[in-house]
Order: C-alpha cells, then structure tokens, then sequence
C-alpha cells in the first residue's frame, strides 16, 4: 500500500495524488495539515527519504521566514517544529514500505510503483 502525506490546496500535491491513484495501487490519504504526522513518524519517513530534516523544510512559508530563518536547530527540534507546526513539511511525500520519496516534480512517485 502507497501512502501520501497529501495537502489537497497544493496543485504538485493534487498531481501526485492522481498518478498513485491511475496506478490501481491501493493510497491511502493522510490529510497532514489536518494530521499532523508524530515526531516518531516523522522521523520514520526522513529515514525512508534519507534525508535530514532541515532538508524536508517549506523555507519559503512565511512561518519558515518569520519564526526560523537564520537559526540553528538539531535535528530532534527541527522534527519537533514540524511536528508542531505541519506546513512548514515539504510535500507532497509518499512512502512505500522502506522507500519514500518527495513528489516534487510528481513524476518522481514511478520510483514507487
């Protein structure tokens, strides 16, 4: 089963989402803005990304460039912020299994499926 951490307001998001569903996969759609996605999870999917976390930030949200622009944070607090504070994770993300990847430019789900 695909899972998309999914922002229907975000038209890469909304894309996304409709390659994984034409792909007759099974998606199951985690509304995180809604959901806000667990400092565990979080640090589950950055794993499957094998990135690190300031790399999964939204730095151009005006929250980013108010509150957090310019400062240093590890890596427990920047999971911890975006736990706390769900619009400033990039997306859309979606994960399979131990694999998970960015759908910036969507295209780059056909790794998953």
């Amino acid at each position: 089963m695909l899972k998309i951490y999914h922002n229907n307001m975000c038209s890469k998001s909304r894309q996304t989402l409709q390659l994984l569903r034409e792909s007759g996969q099974e998606v199951e759609v985690v509304e995180y803005l809604k959901h806000a996605p667990t400092e565990e999870e979080l640090k589950e999917v950055l794993q499957k990304l094998q990135l690190r976390p300031e790399q999964l930030l939204r730095k151009g949200e005006k929250l980013y460039k108010e509150q957090f622009a310019g400062k240093q944070f590890s890596d427990a607090e920047w999971i911890r912020i975006m736990s706390e504070n769900p619009v400033l994770i990039e997306r859309p993300i979606v994960v399979k299994g131990d694999k998970a990847v960015i759908g910036r430019p969507p295209e780059n789900v056909q790794a998953l499926l």
